[in-house]
């Protein structure tokens, strides 16, 4: 049986500043079903390939692409903030809404040639996937798409990534 997710997507206004309308999705993440369902969405349009990494940037990234990789039968790789990995890095640094960021993740964590799935609960912008997107390249991964639960369209993220395939279970 299945749900209907967006029910379990709660809207709350003027969160983190005025004017912003986040998308909480704490209920979704407590429902089994809706858990279930969600995941096996994002997963669904990736099964015909062999995955061999799903990336996640911190932190709920990392709640959706773990369970990626363990639907897909690839490992995870963490794609961590400044100063948060203990081995050398790849590094980028990326402009936000509200200022900049760097991201990073282990040198040796995606082999050459290797193929990634790149996973988040939200594409807004696109500026921390296109930084993801990024790291993936630094890496030598070959990205075959992105997987979110969420789009928020009017923001523009989709294209920011072009032409990578970007898959999004619901659009806002």
């Amino acid at each position: 049986m299945t749900v209907s997710l967006k029910s379990f997507i709660r809207d709350v206004a003027d969160y983190p500043s005025p004017g912003i309308l986040y998308r909480d999705i704490t209920p979704l993440l407590a429902d089994r079903r809706a858990l279930a369902q969600a995941i096996n969405e994002m997963a669904s349009p990736f099964r015909d390939g062999s995955i061999d990494f799903v990336v996640g940037p911190e932190s709920r990234g990392f709640i959706f692409a773990t369970a990626l990789a363990r639907e897909l039968n690839a490992g995870f790789v963490p794609v961590r903030k400044k100063g948060k990995l203990p081995r050398a890095t790849h590094a980028v640094q990326y402009e936000l809404e509200y200022g900049a960021d760097e991201l990073h993740v282990h040198e040796d964590a995606i082999r050459p040639g290797a193929r990634v799935l790149i996973a988040d609960d939200v594409l807004a912008t696109g500026g921390t996937m296109r930084a993801v997107l990024d790291l993936c390249g630094r890496s030598g991964g070959a990205v075959m798409g992105v997987s979110v639960l969420i789009e928020l369209a009017q923001l523009g993220g989709r294209a920011t990534l072009a032409p990578t395939r970007v898959e999004s279970v619901l659009t806002y």
